[in-house]
């Protein structure tokens, strides 16, 4: 059996292992080419479930609570706290942006594995992985239910868009009818 000092040693080696976890993975994330988080992609799909966001509201209740959760926005960073634009370029940006936000909070979870292959199933690990995963899962969540929302907003904005170029196709066509 470990004693309360090996308990305590080993509590302090996976935490510092798990902080090296955490910022490789926002470096890699960082690195890795933006086509990777298109959210065309299988990951990033709602699923039926989800409702495309109507689940987060409904069960979690995320809107009385997302607001108060931090964001990191590195120098130069893509800051996701409110939207600053409705052009088409800055969704598709912002919508990029929760894939790689979601991506990075996926492979924050991965760690669970790491520190069972360290540690057995043992109390350390068995805590600390429900710390990992309590800790990015709320995080995860406002990534899909975000993106959701963002996406429904750009096809509004396209259907919006495609109906003004009807419309100045037609006051064109009946200008250039009028001055012929």
């Amino acid at each position: 059996m470990m004693n309360e000092q090996s308990t305590v040693n080993a509590v302090v080696i996976n935490v510092i292992f798990g902080v090296i976890w955490h910022y490789a993975m926002m470096f890699i994330c960082m690195g890795i080419n933006p086509s990777a988080f298109s959210p065309d992609r299988k990951m990033y799909l709602p699923h039926k479930w989800e409702h495309d966001g109507k689940f987060y509201q409904d069960f979690f209740k995320i809107n009385k609570w997302k607001d108060y959760l931090p964001q990191h926005v590195g120098k130069d960073g893509f800051s996701k706290d409110h939207i600053d634009d409705v052009s088409i370029e800055y969704l598709d940006r912002f919508i990029l942006e929760t894939c790689r936000g979601e991506w990075n909070h996926k492979m924050n979870c991965v760690f669970v594995v790491v520190l069972f292959t360290l540690n057995g199933v043992t109390n350390v690990s068995v805590v600390l992985s429900f710390m990992t995963v309590a800790g990015n899962i709320p995080f995860l969540v406002i990534q899909r239910y975000n993106r959701f929302r963002l996406q429904k907003l750009r096809k509004t904005i396209l259907r919006r868009l495609k109906r003004q170029n009807k419309m100045l196709v037609c006051t064109t066509a009946e200008n250039e009818s009028v001055t012929e």
